[in-house]
């Protein structure tokens, strides 16, 4: 059974920065286009960023475009999202996902994710 468990979020300060993980079980790690969603309460699930196989191409939502950064260690099989100058409305939980891929394109559809990690909260005060 594939897995992904997310690590690394916290309460932090507004303009401060933080790194989450994700440890995936999916294998080969190579194959699998991944991304990060969050959701805030009382909203819908949204894209925050996506990393396709062999990491060829990524994708960010608007709201983070020059403050987050997504990547992937394929020798540990790990996600990570690089998250800097922090604002309060980034306050949500934070979950990862996992497609198989065919192709080098992006995956920004949640409901073309198979595989979903039980999410991780961050928590951005003013």
């Amino acid at each position: 059974q594939a897995q992904l468990v997310e690590s690394g979020g916290g309460s932090v300060q507004a303009g401060d920065s933080l790194r989450l993980s994700c440890a995936a079980s999916l294998s080969p790690f190579s194959d699998y286009a991944m991304g990060w969603f969050r959701r805030a309460p009382g909203k819908e699930r949204e894209f925050v960023a996506g990393i396709s196989r062999y990491s060829s191409n990524t994708d960010y939502a608007d709201f983070v475009k020059g403050r987050f950064t997504i990547s992937k260690d394929y020798n540990n099989r790990i996600l990570y999202l690089e998250m800097s100058d922090l604002k309060p409305e980034d306050t949500a939980v934070y979950y990862c996902a996992g497609e198989r891929a065919a192709s080098t394109r992006t995956v920004v559809t949640s409901t073309n994710y198979h595989y979903w990690g039980q999410g991780t909260q961050v928590t951005v005060s003013s």
